[in-house]
């Protein structure tokens, strides 16, 4: 493997060879093969969100007694809505907003897993709908340590949740809670949600959008890494949010001169991020970076749009890295690929969170469980490249393969190679 190499799918870098009228006129005409069904799917998942019931944010008159309950911390940089339904809308507002939320999750006799039972009317029935049953404001920085006070575990675990593209308020919300609830963690639930339209077709509002969002993440990361009450901080991103998530990362390392030694795991979850940024963005985390995991599928829709709107460039989240896993061991990488998972989104895209099988494997990873003996088959099943995953003591780092990392990121391989008794010679790694 060398450093000239790129990942599979990438657009070639040159046209030598061939006319330039005839290479446009294959480029275009595969490019739109490719693209309208996935535009077709997109239209087909815009009908049925818009089909939704609004205002679902509105707290039951009276909380329901047979169904499970989770309470999260709410920071957001979305504008506040005059409806008590909405909460936010997907305007940007001028700080950061912070709300506990609490949502009533139905009887699993009365759901499945991996699926947000949305309410068909308003008020929602909680024996089979999510259901809000409180709304609070938090509004000083002591309300925010008596949150993560009364909310912790034994371990005093936290999990930031950095939702993607294409989410209303409501649907962050109702979506983290499913998580919580169907992978069985009891760490603190801490929801980050930006300025989303929650709109299939304003995907550059929303880029930006995440954008403007950052500097804010990088402050509840560090007031939650600084609070006496959290000892572990769990970073879970989707999609756009995987970019957010890591730029705030980045800009951490840059304030503190390192990420705090609290943060300690990273998933990113099919993250729409350009790989080229991606290596930027990893190599100026500094050496002291928290464990990263990544979820990645090469069936994934939204991410081949991603790629298109992005000139041709792939998407960390949907690369095949498998050919690159001998390394990525080496390195104490690990990847989940999630393409062969049965999903019930027509894009291939929520597999981390509608898959019953990797919503399992979250819930064992944030309890610190290793995958030995019957549970390694899960993994197994899912296509994971490094069984060390689920593992509490293991490194879990995920970069960007070496065929792709820059000349000045190699140095830091060439230290953390050294480590295993391996090194770079003429960009190939050798053992």
């Amino acid at each position: 493997m060398t450093t000239s190499l790129t990942l599979p799918g990438r657009i070639a870098r040159g046209l030598t060879g061939l006319e330039l009228p005839q290479t446009i006129t294959a480029m275009c005409r595969g490019c739109m093969e490719r693209t309208v069904p996935v535009l077709v799917a997109l239209s087909l998942v815009a009908s049925s969100c818009a089909n939704r019931v609004q205002d679902v944010l509105q707290p039951l008159a009276v909380a329901p007694t047979d169904t499970s309950r989770v309470t999260m911390l709410v920071a957001t940089t979305r504008k506040p809505s005059e409806d008590a339904g909405k909460l936010y809308s997907g305007d940007r507002g001028t700080a950061i907003s912070l709300n506990s939320v609490s949502v009533s999750v139905p009887p699993n006799r009365n759901r499945k897993i991996g699926e947000v039972q949305w309410p068909s009317r308003m008020p929602p029935n909680p024996e089979k709908e999510f259901a809000v049953t409180e709304v609070a404001k938090v509004q000083s920085e002591g309300q925010v340590l008596n949150w993560y006070r009364r909310n912790r575990n034994s371990k005093h675990q936290v999990i930031i949740f950095v939702h993607g593209f294409n989410n209303t308020y409501a649907d962050a919300v109702f979506r983290f809670a499913q998580i919580v609830h169907d992978s069985g963690t009891d760490a603190a639930p801490i929801l980050f949600t930006w300025p989303s339209r929650g709109r299939v077709f304003d995907y550059l509002y929303d880029r930006e959008s995440a954008n403007y969002s950052r500097r804010a993440l990088e402050d509840l990361i560090l007031q939650a890494a600084k609070s006496p009450d959290v000892d572990d901080v769990t970073i879970l991103a989707h999609s756009m949010g995987g970019w957010l998530a890591a730029e705030a990362l980045r800009g951490v390392a840059m304030r503190e001169k390192s990420i705090p030694a609290k943060v300690k795991n990273v998933i990113l979850a099919s993250p729409d991020i350009d790989i080229d940024v991606f290596r930027r963005q990893f190599t100026e985390m500094g050496p002291r970076r928290p464990h990263f995991a990544i979820l990645t599928s090469t069936r994934d829709k939204a991410l081949e749009v991603s790629s298109w709107l992005s000139g041709g460039v792939n998407r960390v989240g949907g690369a095949d890295l498998r050919p690159y896993a001998p390394v990525l061991e080496e390195l104490g990488v690990s990847v989940i690929d999630t393409s062969t998972i049965a999903t019930n989104d027509p894009l291939g895209h929520n597999a981390f969170a509608d898959s019953p099988e990797i919503v399992g494997l979250l819930g064992r990873r944030l309890a610190g469980q290793s995958l030995e003996g019957g549970e390694a088959s899960v993994a197994d099943q899912i296509g994971m490249t490094a069984a060390n995953f689920a593992g509490s003591a293991a490194r879990v780092a995920v970069a960007a393969p070496v065929a792709v990392i820059s000349p000045e990121a190699r140095e830091v391989l060439k230290r953390e190679i050294s480590l295993s008794n391996g090194r770079i010679v003429d960009g190939q790694i050798s053992y």
